[in-house]
């Protein structure tokens, strides 16, 4: 069903979530170092939840919480034996999403992850649009195919143009306006760099780019984007 990430260095502990939450159905990933999963997470975050203890070897839950942070929205849930009033806040403006106390009742446990698990689904979907066959995800910047197999990976400034262009789907926008929302008075691009992401557009999701289905030039305008 999900994606889950233990990172726990009380094996004991470890294996047992993960095997209670493996008969739900759901995949999970375990590490007991914290060092080595923040070079995993450095290297890119496929979980749809992360279980994080606070007292972790080489690099804390903290300090994961943290590297996090800077580039996923992944819910994040804490479990420490350290319960106190400070501990819990400290952990909650890092950007966790739960904390739970050690010792907890294991049915505690399962309660949080399935309410995590079910907001983080329905964030998802809000960050999503599909785009002919392809599903496009505003969070994690992939683009994918029906099967979920993993197409394109935008730049930053993609899906912002993305985001613009599904927010006023059937609207003519011209490329003032475009200018505006996506580079402000920092830069001066050329029209010809817009042009070429509407390049880049066509390529990844018409049939047929020179004849294209979803994103429109409107000459001496701008450009359209209808999804039919």
């Amino acid at each position: 069903m999900y994606r889950i990430c233990i990172v726990e260095d009380e094996h004991s502990l470890r294996d047992m979530i993960a095997l209670n939450l493996e008969l739900e159905g759901h995949t999970v990933a375990l590490f007991d170092d914290g060092a080595v999963a923040l070079r995993a997470f450095e290297k890119s975050i496929h979980f749809d939840l992360v279980i994080l203890d606070v007292m972790l070897p080489n690099v804390s839950g903290f300090d994961l919480c943290k590297a996090l942070r800077h580039h996923s929205s992944v819910p994040i849930l804490f479990l420490s034996a350290k319960g106190t009033t400070a501990d819990r806040v400290a952990g909650l403006k890092l950007g966790a999403n739960d904390y739970l106390v050690k010792p907890f009742d294991l049915e505690e446990l399962l309660l949080k992850v399935q309410i995590l698990l079910k907001g983080a689904n329905q964030q998802e979907k809000s960050a999503t649009t599909q785009i002919g066959q392809k599903l496009v995800n505003f969070n994690t910047f992939e683009v994918r195919d029906q099967q979920g197999s993993l197409l394109h990976t935008f730049t930053k400034r993609e899906v912002q143009l993305l985001e613009l262009f599904s927010e006023k789907e059937g609207k003519v926008i011209s490329r003032n306006e475009i200018l505006d929302r996506l580079w402000g008075v920092e830069q001066i691009p050329t029209s010809r760099t817009i042009d070429n992401y509407i390049l880049n557009f066509r390529k990844l999701f018409e049939q047929d780019p020179k004849n294209p289905t979803f994103f429109h030039s409107i000459r001496g305008v701008g450009y359209k984007f209808v999804r039919e």
